[in-house]
């Protein structure tokens, strides 16, 4: 029975399992869905963050974060 690689590690962002390389951070996370730091909130474990902590906070196995995509209006 496969097994995933000891790299790997699961989190969930807006409700949705996604499996990743463990020591990713932010803002790689949010690249590898499509979507650019500075244009989304995020909220890791309840509480939000700065855009600027993307890079520098890295994810660990259980996370859950809330993205939320910054639209203008008016």
């Amino acid at each position: 029975m496969p097994t995933a690689s000891s790299t790997d590690m699961n989190i969930t962002a807006n409700g949705q399992t996604f499996e990743i390389e463990e020591g990713a951070s932010i803002a790689q996370f949010l690249e590898s869905i499509g979507k650019k730091p500075g244009l989304v909130i995020v909220e890791l474990n309840k509480e939000a963050l700065s855009p600027s902590e993307a890079d520098s906070t890295v994810l660990n196995e259980g996370d859950r974060l809330e993205v939320v995509q910054i639209v203008a209006g008016g």
